[in-house]
């Protein structure tokens, strides 16, 4: 049996490797990260996705790949300012790819009449773009396993990863969205679904699963106080962005429904870029 004095080192042996990994894991997220435009010739359209990891980093090879996570950004909001979510998912061994679903080109977002209808065009875009990336990394990218990714998408973007996962029931592990409103999530027991709701609108009616489908289907539905759907990006508050990224690691790790304690009275306060965006409306 192990003395005191020998259980106190192990403990503290062990608490080290845990913070030296941690730490290890961050410095990387700051620096293995790349750009990338594509070009999808079927439909004339490039996309830039920046990538967030690498095989070295995760220790990701083809006979023992890494799990991917594709990001899906909030329309007006450019994909490269999600990064703590990226980081997060490297933290969790997965690669992040966030994709820049929106071009000058691209007509602007309906505001009005049946947005459900008036929208589907852009949301049926985007799971193509979606699917089209998967396709052109899985080629590039044989470390990782692109058969069944995490989709993470915030506000239009989680629409978009709800439409993707309604035409192509089998495409995702799983659907995290940040305060979409619009697509309704799935009712199945796969893809797995975790919603972070922001304070300050409702989802259209029919979008969240009832505490009953909660219950059967094991969805997850957390609500922050207080916390602003603009906000939910890289220009949020500290305590917004820890609140989801410990959401989303328990839910990943597998804890049920992110079981995390609510920040006790927290207000998140509009960032400059959240205040830019309060004038528009909220998608």
């Amino acid at each position: 049996m192990a003395t005191m004095s020998q259980t106190v080192i192990l403990r503290l042996a062990a608490l080290l490797l845990m913070l030296v990994g941690r730490v290890s894991a961050s410095s990387l997220n700051l620096e293995d990260r790349s750009s990338l435009t594509l070009f999808d010739k079927q439909r004339q359209r490039e996309i830039p996705v920046e990538i967030y990891g690498s095989p070295e980093a995760l220790q990701c090879r083809p006979a023992e790949t890494c799990p991917v996570a594709m990001i899906s950004s909030g329309y007006g909001i450019g994909h490269t300012e999600y990064s703590f979510l990226a980081a997060s998912l490297n933290r969790l061994g997965y690669l992040a790819v966030a994709i820049q679903h929106e071009l000058p080109s691209d007509p602007p977002l309906s505001t009005r009449g049946d947005l459900f209808a008036t929208r589907a065009p852009n949301w049926r875009r985007g799971a193509e773009t979606i699917r089209f990336v998967v396709s052109t990394l899985s080629k590039s990218h044989r470390e990782f396993d692109w058969q069944r990714p995490v989709l993470v998408g915030h506000s239009n973007g989680g629409d978009i990863s709800a439409w993707l996962v309604e035409e192509s029931p089998d495409f995702a592990a799983a659907v995290i969205t940040l305060d979409h409103r619009r697509v309704p999530l799935p009712r199945r027991l796969s893809p797995r679904v975790l919603t972070i709701r922001a304070s300050d609108f409702p989802a259209d009616e029919g979008v969240l699963p009832t505490a009953d489908e909660q219950q059967e289907f094991g969805a997850c539905v957390v609500a922050i106080p207080n916390a602003r759907h603009n906000d939910m990006f890289d220009g949020g508050s500290a305590e917004l962005k820890r609140h989801i990224v410990e959401t989303l690691e328990a839910f990943l790790g597998d804890r049920v429904c992110g079981a995390v304690a609510p920040p006790a009275g927290a207000v998140v306060q509009p960032t400059s870029v959240g205040q830019a965006l309060a004038g528009q409306p909220h998608r």
